[in-house]
């Protein structure tokens, strides 16, 4: 069987189209005039084959739990290295490492007043909103031109810059939550709510999902 959709995009989303070899950490996708493509290789931690690389029983499976992000050239080293060199142990460490890394991006940063807090998420959202209006179902190219791959790179930077982008968000809110009122909190937790459903839509298609609240963006716009 072939790798799933909601698979690969659950293992590209968590990894944020970066390769997870500690020591690379190289950027997987990229755009070019035509279109976009991207470099990154879903690598299988125990191989399909029992005879493959880190080979086991009856070999591993295509689902996420037994994938790892990596470059090509991360990807070709490491299966080319001799057996023992890189063990199924550190190959999941390596995923978990460099997934709780992604998670918790800016979850350290501290504000010394609201307005130093704002304009940091300002500018996340800034970026979101740009690349919506780009490349999103909405945007000018995607309702003009029916062959255009808008809606493909719409979806490499949903998983690399949208999501991230929203968990940063969550973070840095969460740490520096002594500086915003009631009101604010209330729209913070509004926009969690969207954030949360709307990663997990790409993943799993759901029936509903809360849509971005634009009452967040007015309370935290300066």
């Amino acid at each position: 069987m072939a790798i799933s959709d909601p698979d690969t995009k659950m293992l590209w989303g968590r990894a944020a189209g970066i390769c997870s070899n500690p020591t690379c950490k190289a950027d997987l996708t990229g755009l070019v005039e035509q279109g976009n493509y991207n470099v990154g290789e879903m690598a299988h931690i125990i191989a399909k084959s029992a005879k493959g690389p880190r080979g086991a029983g009856a070999g591993g499976s295509d689902s996420y739990d037994n994938l790892i992000l990596l470059c090509p050239t991360c990807h070709r080293h490491i299966d080319k290295s001799p057996d023992g060199t890189y063990t199924v142990e550190q190959l999941h460490a390596w995923k978990k490492q460099h997934e709780d890394t992604i998670r918790a991006q800016a979850s350290e940063l501290r504000f010394s007043d609201r307005n130093e807090l704002v304009e940091a998420v300002s500018r996340l959202l800034i970026e979101n909103r740009s690349i919506w209006m780009e490349y999103g179902p909405e945007s000018i190219p995607a309702q003009n031109d029916l062959g255009s791959n808008a809606h493909r790179i719409w979806n490499l930077r949903k998983l690399d810059t949208v999501i991230p982008n929203n968990n940063k968000i969550i973070n840095m809110i969460e740490n520096n939550s002594s500086l915003i009122d009631a009101a604010d909190y209330q729209e913070f937790i509004n926009f969690k709510n969207h954030a949360k459903s709307f990663e997990q839509n790409q993943y799993t298609r759901l029936d509903h999902y809360v849509t971005f609240p634009q009452s967040f963006a007015k309370a935290f716009s300066l």
